[in-house]
């Protein structure tokens, strides 16, 4: 077990470092990670059904708005893929394997479906996170299209897409909001999202300790990770490795805070006590 994951680690490195990541094949060692039975066999099998599906998009949609419509009436209605509430409360709906088998999944989850099936067939297809809320963007900046895979694929106008930024932060949109996600962008925050997850359920601090250790292998990510590393080990009784973590991110924040230095040295000689 121990050696298929530093398997399933090496190769999500890799990828996360190569000159053009496959979003499609990161989730699904996200995937991996989070599922034993979850072989190669299994990922081959997804990749696949991603590909039927995008045999099944009409040949060349004419604009932005068409390519919109063709994947809402292919995935949203013909195959069912859509979100709700509930969704929120499954670590499956953060995994790309149990989302197309399920038809169910997180805004981002499902939104890695649309994108990964409109771009297989052609589309000028892109993730946008916008707060709160991720959607699936086609075409280009001056002729954007927006969609909600988590609504079905509903087509957005400008005034839903006004009301989703408001809901969300209380102010309202602003254009930066709308650039296309990067794949290594979209990897994180669902990262992001299994990490919240199980932070509110402190008996799987095992999805927490991986969900993190994946996060600090993308090449760009905040250094408070290694906090929350350390925390995670000494939650699971891992004190010396859980403290050794937060020395690590305690040298690394004392030039620019050296009263949080301090204080994560603190949380870290409190951990070592508890061997005693």
């Amino acid at each position: 077990m121990r050696e298929r994951s530093a398997e399933l680690r090496r190769r999500f490195s890799e990828e996360a470092r190569s000159e053009r990541p496959d979003l499609s094949l990161m989730c699904l060692l996200v995937g991996a990670e989070a599922d034993g039975t979850l072989d190669e066999a299994g990922m081959d099998a997804v990749q696949v059904e991603l590909d039927e599906l995008a045999g099944q998009v009409p040949y060349r949609p004419s604009s932005p708005h068409a390519w919109a419509e063709a994947l809402r009436d292919l995935l949203g209605g013909r195959h069912g893929f859509a979100g709700s509430p509930a969704d929120y409360q499954h670590l499956e709906s953060s995994l790309l394997h149990q989302v197309v088998r399920r038809r169910r999944g997180l805004p981002i989850l499902l939104s890695v479906v649309w994108i990964e099936v409109a771009r297989r067939a052609g589309a000028p297809v892109y993730g946008v996170a916008l707060p709160g809320h991720f959607v699936v963007g086609f075409g280009t900046t001056q002729e954007q299209v927006l969609a909600d895979p988590f609504d079905g694929g509903r087509v957005l106008t400008g005034t839903d897409v006004d009301l989703l930024v408001v809901g969300a932060t209380g102010a309202p949109l602003d254009p930066s909001m709308l650039v296309p996600a990067a794949p290594l962008e979209v990897v994180s925050r669902i990262l992001n999202n299994i990490r919240a997850w199980a932070a509110a359920r402190p008996e799987r601090s095992d999805v927490a300790l991986w969900a993190v250790e994946l996060a600090l292998l993308l090449p760009s990510h905040p250094a408070r990770l290694r906090y929350e590393r350390g925390q995670v080990l000494v939650r699971r009784g891992e004190f010396v490795a859980g403290a050794e973590e937060m020395e690590t991110y305690a040298d690394l924040v004392e030039v620019v805070d050296e009263s949080l230095a301090e204080r994560v040295r603190g949380e870290a000689l409190a951990a070592r006590a508890l061997l005693n």
